[in-house]
């Protein structure tokens, strides 16, 4: 059997997966569907030389080959890895992607500064629902599981007006008691998941040369947050759990003009509003301290672009151009209160605050045939960022009016070859230039000179071979990267003695270099057999690190934080009949430095997944699944730090957050 091309996203222009020159990996709705998977978390593990970090109701902190913020608190952040769902930036809300009706995950690695900006110096993960279409269609999706999970969701769409206007909307809800037991209020459902997703897309061909595309979202998050113990269990002792909930809408219109035979102009708006709430016990006990975040973002967006068609080629009907401009606004207030006073009476903080962000940018791309199979690459972005932050309130009896305002212009760069030695084998190198954008540390009782961070750059070099062979049976690709951060920004942390409070604040401590191989095959050995597998290796390491706290730990000359050693992944897939399909993978990765502030350290693990449909006519599909089979427990998030009375609060010790257990249901579906 022929595996199918695949059209990806990944540069200005739509291109199959093998034919676009960046390491990839796709994760496809029958990969999602067959897993039984909800959220971006549970799908993850299939890309190599990626990682997740909970500290949430879900692992919504991504790093790609060792890069990416771990959490968030009351500090303000941007993002290493971004986050797009349906076009739609939603980079620091990674709560929101629920995967009901979702066609396909691409995880984008290395850094994407020209087309994606600054968010992107790691790489980017773009989510894609499913798309209108002239026929009618309809899909109806129940499930049950155990820890009480249950899922219902419907999907329908087709024709509107005839030849002029098509439609798709999709609603799902998951509820799950989640995997935590409260022994002291004697619950289970204090780490509990509960998710609404509304989605809607319409595509109107408004004239021959042009068709608008319209994208409507709810997700609705009402999560609760339990998830650490003094003795790394799945009991809890809180008083008073947290919650994690997200309430986000968004908006966004895509329009593709055929302004003329030589040239295409494509435009995109977006709008999105979030309102968040992050709270947590803070002893992990019956005491009262707690933790509770608040924000509310509202983010603005807007890009035009200009594309050369055939006809518009330059240099001699030589190279393809592209060049656009991009707006970006993100206005964040936030409210934090964090209460330690079981320590003492000033362990107190409380804050109210503004974030605004504005980037403007321009960009161009040129690709250049030198050859009928040479093509030379060259991208370069420009980006003015402005930054102001504000807050009012105190920082553990310390007054705070902290006001810092960032500007910078900073540049992303990309030149590259792509040569195509046959139809089914490219060969790809680049050296790329990204960067991240400085920030402020909001914290009064910081030095003057710790309060703001400058832009981190990264120099990423890559080469890449990808390849069909055996008549398009077996797909291969593979490539390695050479990266060098510069002023990387690194989050330090020192608990401060004899309380629960941390001093936390970003730097530009550290050089680092990151380099490594990515590989990954999917091979239909027989039409019934089927394998698929990935494998990341990654070495990435400190060159250098200053801590501005002489005295604080230093991880130089080791792995950073979160960045396992290998990942890996294999599957397979048996066709027995028309009717039946099985399916198991084993998936796993190294262990990994949970911080770049201490040396605690997961450990590594593998993990066993399977599946069996049965197709019972063209409509009907019951679907019997398993994730952890064999129950096995790995972190996703972990601590180091005195938080045991039982030791007077003075011996560190690792405190984890599992990621979930054995986990099966069954998934009947309708599709007409």
């Amino acid at each position: 059997m022929k595996l199918p091309d695949v059209v990806v996203s990944a540069d200005f222009r739509p291109s199959t997966a093998q034919k676009t020159a960046v390491s990839l990996t796709e994760v496809k709705r029958e990969t999602i569907e067959a897993r039984g998977a909800q959220h971006l978390e549970e799908v993850l593990n299939l890309a190599p030389n990626v990682n997740i970090s909970a500290g949430a109701s879900r692992g919504r902190f991504f790093q790609i080959r060792g890069m990416g913020i771990l959490s968030q608190y009351d500090n303000p952040v941007n993002p290493s890895v971004g986050l797009i769902i349906d076009g739609i930036d939603f980079s620091r809300l990674g709560g929101a992607a629920t995967l009901f009706d979702i066609d396909s995950v691409e995880v984008l690695q290395g850094p994407q500064g020209t087309k994606l900006g600054p968010n992107a110096i790691a790489g980017a993960i773009t989510m894609r629902s499913a798309e209108p279409t002239k026929e009618f269609k309809m899909r109806a999706q129940a499930g049950l599981g155990e820890y009480n999970t249950r899922n219902l969701g419907v999907a329908v769409g087709g024709t509107i007006v005839e030849d002029q206007l098509l439609g798709r909307a999709s609603i799902y809800t998951h509820k799950s008691d989640g995997y935590m037991q409260n022994d002291t209020l004697g619950r289970d459902d204090t780490q509990k998941q509960d998710e609404l997703t509304f989605r809607s897309k319409f595509k109107l061909f408004a004239t021959e040369d042009l068709t608008l595309d319209f994208t409507l979202m709810h997700v609705n998050v009402n999560n609760g947050y339990d998830a650490f113990t003094l003795d790394n269990s799945r009991h809890s002792q809180s008083n008073q759990p947290g919650v994690d909930t997200q309430n986000t809408n968004a908006f966004a219109v895509k329009a593709n003009w055929q302004a003329s035979d030589a040239v295409i102009i494509q435009s995109e708006a977006s709008y999105l509003n979030s309102s968040s709430t992050y709270s947590f016990d803070g002893d992990w006990r019956t005491e009262n301290d707690f933790e509770k975040h608040n924000r509310d973002r509202d983010n603005y967006s807007f890009e035009l672009r200009a594309l050369s068609d055939k006809a518009g080629r330059i240099f001699n009907d030589s190279t393809d151009w592209t060049i656009g401009v991009y707006r970006f606004v993100q206005d964040e207030k936030f409210n934090s209160r964090v209460d330690y006073r079981s320590f003492g009476p000033d362990e107190l903080t409380q804050l109210t605050g503004t974030y605004k962000t504005e980037n403007t940018a321009v960009f161009g791309q040129l690709d250049s045939h030198l050859t009928e199979k040479l093509i030379l690459v060259s991208g370069l972005r420009v980006e003015d960022f402005n930054a102001n932050y504000a807050d009012t309130g105190f920082v553990r009896a310390t007054p705070s009016n902290v006001k810092k305002n960032v500007s910078e212009v900073l540049l992303g760069a990309k030149l590259g070859l792509n040569y195509q030695a046959q139809a089914n084998q490219l060969i790809y190198t680049s050296l790329t230039r990204g960067y991240k954008p400085g920030g402020i540390n909001n914290n009064a009782t910081l030095p003057q000179n710790q309060r703001q961070f400058n832009t981190e750059y990264m120099w990423n070099f890559e080469t890449g071979f990808k390849s069909s062979w055996l008549d398009g049976t077996l797909v291969t690709n593979l490539a390695a990267f050479y990266a060098k951060r510069l002023d990387a920004q690194t989050q330090s942390s020192a608990q401060i003695s004899g309380t629960g409070n941390f001093v936390e604040f970003y730097d530009n401590a550290a050089r680092a270099t990151h380099q490594g191989v990515e590989a990954s095959m999917d091979w239909f050995v027989t039409d019934q057999f089927r394998m698929l597998g990935s494998l990341g290796l990654l070495d990435a390491k400190f060159d250098s690190y200053q801590n501005p706290d002489s005295t604080a730990y230093n991880p130089q000359g080791r792995q950073v934080a979160h960045a396992p050693r290998y990942t890996f992944n294999l599957g397979t897939e048996y066709y027995t009949n028309e009717k039946w399909t099985l399916r198991a993978n084993v998936e796993g990765k190294d262990a990994f430095y949970f911080s770049d502030s201490n040396s605690a350290k997961s450990n590594g693990y593998a993990l066993l997944n399977a599946s069996a449909d049965y197709q019972y006519d063209k409509h009907w599909k019951v679907r019997v699944w398993a994730r952890n089979i064999l129950d096995k427990d790995y972190a996703t998030r972990g601590f180091f730090f005195a938080n045991n009375p039982a030791n007077g609060f003075l011996v560190d010790e690792k405190y984890i957050q599992y990621g979930e257990p054995r986990v099966a249901g069954v998934t009947v579906t309708y599709d007409y």
